[in-house]
């Protein structure tokens, strides 16, 4: 079969197209024939490694997400699943096998059936972004912990960066359950895309009236801040979030410093909950797993410009520049055509 992989760490052009040996599924895995391949940030970030030109032994197969079909199952799995269309998450972590290939076996939980009606595009497009988004909106001390519709209806959330990936699955599950969504974005572009998304207001976080405008629309504050850029943005969050109110941070920022002022935030009772999907209790994952599928099973979580979040697609032969893309900050979601 096709497979992309990478032998030492580095640029995107250390990826490169190999012939692998179709997998075997273990016990307790189902075999893919995968159809589309998503690539986020920390797939990047992955290959790129602490420093260029660190050997990978054995190689890599990169990528996270991805969709496409059950073909074969192992042990102690139910043969009725081969056939089902799924969506995958987290293939690669801790493993040497991505979706970047025609054929991933993986444990059978990281295989999610996916809705009839719900696309390749969609499943691809889940994984880490809406699980990321389910866990920031999930991680209030007041609750919930398991979104559906009503379940945020009381509550105003602030998404940062409406326009990136996970701000975008963050947009479309809040309005899912419920919540009133302010989302903040660099410019006009992006402020049309937080809108297609379902945001019900946008506001320019560049602006220097950018806390005033959103106390505006929310005067008591806002309950969760779904946080890209919690170094940059402390000042805009310390000014706008309400008593009792959380901050989800679930990207490094760039390695930035967080400054923020400890008297003012206690007397508050704010709450600032990092968030890394990769680490999560297995029972916080399963959780969100359930919900995000049972969001897209409602076409809550479309893709595509007209939902907000443009396409950009590759060839599985151009793994390399759909990994330029994302690390250069393409606006949308990067799809690979692996199938």
């Amino acid at each position: 079969m096709r497979a992309v992989v990478y032998s030492q760490t580095g640029e995107p052009e250390v990826l490169h197209l190999a012939e692998r040996p179709v997998p075997e599924p273990g016990s307790g895995e189902v075999r893919v024939r995968v159809a589309v391949s998503g690539v986020n940030p920390t797939d990047w970030k992955g290959r790129r490694g602490d420093a260029a030109g660190e050997p990978v032994d054995p190689a890599q197969v990169p990528n996270q997400d991805g969709a496409g079909t059950v073909d074969a199952v192992g042990a102690g799995v139910d043969p009725s699943r081969v056939g089902e269309r799924v969506w995958l998450w987290e293939a690669a972590w801790q493993r040497i096998d991505g979706t970047a290939q025609e054929y991933v076996a993986l444990p059978e939980r990281q295989a999610v059936p996916l809705a009839e009606g719900v696309s390749f595009d969609v499943g691809a497009s889940l994984g880490i972004p809406a699980l990321t988004a389910h866990i920031c909106l999930t991680s209030s001390e007041a609750g919930p912990r398991r979104l559906e519709p009503g379940a945020l209806a009381a509550q105003t959330v602030l998404v940062a960066g409406g326009a990136g990936a996970v701000g975008h699955a963050a947009i479309q599950l809040a309005r899912w359950a419920g919540a009133r969504v302010i989302a903040t974005v660099s410019g006009d572009e992006k402020r049309e895309l937080a809108r297609a998304t379902g945001a019900q207001n946008v506001v320019n976080y560049r602006a220097p009236s950018a806390a005033e405008e959103i106390l505006r629309i929310a005067p008591g504050g806002v309950d969760v801040v779904v946080e890209v850029a919690a170094g940059a943005n402390a000042a805009l969050d310390t000014a706008v979030l309400a008593a009792n109110g959380t901050v989800t941070p679930y990207a490094t920022d760039g390695g930035s410093q967080l400054g923020i002022s400890v008297g003012d935030l206690m007397g508050r009772n704010v709450r600032y909950q990092f968030v890394l999907v990769y680490t999560v209790p297995p029972a916080v994952k399963d959780a969100a797993v359930a919900d995000v599928a049972k969001a897209a099973a409602d076409g809550a979580l479309e893709v595509g410009a007209d939902a907000g979040l443009p396409l950009h697609r590759f060839p599985l032969e151009q793994t390399a520049a759909a990994h330029a893309a994302v690390e250069g900050g393409a606006v949308g979601k990067v799809l690979i055509d692996v199938g």
